[in-house]
C-alpha cells in the first residue's frame, strides 16, 4: 500500500522499502547524529560560540566522569520503562501514548504500599512496592484497553486523557487534600509522606540505585518474551494484519487487552522505581513528567527493539542532562533546545528514509 500527497500537477508517493541491510541500519543513525552535530555547529558559530568547546562540554557534562554518568543513568531509568511500554504496544499497532499517566499511577500505588507497611522487612517491602507499581500502571492502562475493545474508543484519545486525569489526581492527593499520601507534618509546603528507609532501593554506584539494573533486566525480559513466546508471535502477526490473525484463530480483543496491560505495567514499574529509588515520597513536582512522550521518541529511535532502548535512553538522557552545563557557558536555552531538537529531527528523518521511498509521480489531468 502507498499513500499520496497531491502537489500541484504531481503527487508524492510514499512506498515501503524492503528491510534495510545491517550496514545501512548502523550507518544511517550514525550519519544522522553527525549531520545534526554539523548543523548545531553552524548555529553555535553564528551565535558567537565555539562549537568545539560546546560539544566537549556537552559530552563531559553527560558522560565525562562518575557523577555526570550517574546523573545521566538516573535520568534514563524511567525513560527505559516508558520506552518499553511504547515498544510493546506499538509492535501490535496499538498506540498507547499514556505512559506518563501509567507511571504516575504506579508511583501512587507504590508509595501507598510503602507507607502502609513501614515495619516490614526489606525483602518483603521492596517486592511489594514494585508489584504495586506494576498493578497500578496495568489497571490504568486497562481502562484504555476496555474502552477500545468494548466501546471501540480510539486508544490515542483515551490514554492521553487518562494521563491528564492521573496528573490532576496525583496533584489532588498532595496539594488539594489531606489524603493518606500527604505528610500532615508539612504545613508550609505540601509534600507526600516519606517512605520508610527500608523501602528505599539499594545504591551500588554513588547515587545510582538498583532500579537501573531492574530497567535493564526488564528490557532483556521483554525482548525474550516478544522473540520467543507464542504471545510475542501473536502480537507481531496481529500488528501486521488483524485479519490474518483472526483467520489463524488468534483473539484480537484478548491481545489488545494483554498488550495494553503489559505496556501499562512496565510504565507503572517505572513509577515505583522512581519513588523507591530517587524521590522516596510521592511528590508531583519531583516526579519526572513528560518521560512518557520522550519514551515514544526513544522507542521509535530504537526501532521498537527492547535491547536497543537502553543505549538510546541513555543517549537521550545525556542530551537532557547536559543542558544546564551548556547554559552555564552562556549558551541561551533556546540554542540548547535547538541542539537537542536537531539530533531528534535528523535521527527521525534518517529512520524515515531508511524505511520508505518517496517518488514524484505525474498526475493525470482531467479529460
Amino acid at each position: 500500500m502507498s499513500t499520496a500527497l497531491e502537489v500541484s500537477r504531481a503527487r508524492l508517493r510514499l512506498e515501503p522499502k524492503e528491510r534495510a541491510s545491517l550496514t545501512a541500519r548502523i550507518v544511517v543513525p550514525v550519519a544522522s547524529v553527525l549531520t545534526a552535530t554539523l548543523g548545531g555547529a553552524v548555529v553555535l558559530a553564528i551565535d558567537g560560540h565555539s562549537p568545539l568547546e560546546a560539544y566537549v562540554e556537552l559530552f563531559q557534562s553527560a558522560f565525562g566522569g562518575r557523577n555526570p554518568l550517574v546523573r545521566t543513568l538516573l535520568l534514563s531509568t524511567p525513560l527505559v520503562f516508558t520506552a518499553l511500554a511504547a515498544a510493546v504496544s506499538f509492535r501490535m499497532r496499538i498506540w498507547n501514548i499514556g505512559g506518563d499517566g501509567q507511571l504516575m499511577m504506579g508511583a501512587i500505588a507504590a508509595s501507598g504500599v510503602a507507607i502502609a507497611l513501614p515495619r516490614s522487612p526489606f525483602w518483603v517491602l521492596i517486592p511489594a512496592i514494585l508489584v504495586a507499581g506494576i498493578v497500578g500502571g496495568m489497571l490504568w492502562a486497562g481502562i484504555g484497553a476496555g474502552l477500545k475493545v468494548f466501546l471501540s474508543t480510539d486508544e490515542v484519545i483515551s490514554t492521553l486523557m487518562l494521563t491528564f486525569i492521573a496528573t490532576h489526581f496525583m496533584e489532588y492527593l498532595i496539594f488539594g487534600s489531606f489524603s493518606y499520601w500527604r505528610d500532615p507534618e508539612s504545613v508550609a509546603y505540601a509534600t507526600g509522606k516519606p517512605i520508610p528507609e527500608v523501602a528505599e532501593l539499594p545504591r551500588f554506584w554513588g547515587r545510582l540505585h538498583v532500579g537501573f539494573l531492574i530497567a535493564v533486566l526488564a528490557a532483556v525480559l521483554v525482548w525474550w518474551v516478544l522473540k520467543s513466546s507464542r504471545w510475542g508471535y501473536e502480537t507481531k502477526v496481529i500488528g501486521d494484519s488483524p485479519t490474518a490473525g483472526r483467520y489463524a484463530g488468534m483473539s484480537v480483543s484478548r491481545n489488545i487487552i494483554a498488550v495494553l496491560c503489559v505496556s501499562g505495567a512496565l510504565a507503572g514499574l517505572g513509577g515505583a522505581v522512581e519513588v523507591a529509588g530517587v524521590n522516596h515520597t510521592l511528590q508531583p513536582t519531583a516526579l519526572e513528567t513528560g518521560v512518557g512522550f520522550t519514551g515514544i521518541i526513544a522507542a521509535s529511535m530504537a526501532r521498537l527493539h527492547p535491547l536497543m532502548l537502553v543505549p538510546v535512553a541513555v543517549f537521550l538522557s545525556g542530551l537532557v542532562s547536559s543542558g544546564t552545563a551548556l547554559q552555564q557557558m552562556g549558551i541561551p536555552i533556546d540554542i540548547v533546545l535547538l541542539l537537542q531538537g536537531l539530533v531528534l529531527l535528523f535521527v527521525a528523518a534518517g529512520e524515515f528514509f531508511l524505511r520508505y521511498r518517496v517518488t514524484l509521480v505525474a498526475r493525470r489531468g482531467r479529460r
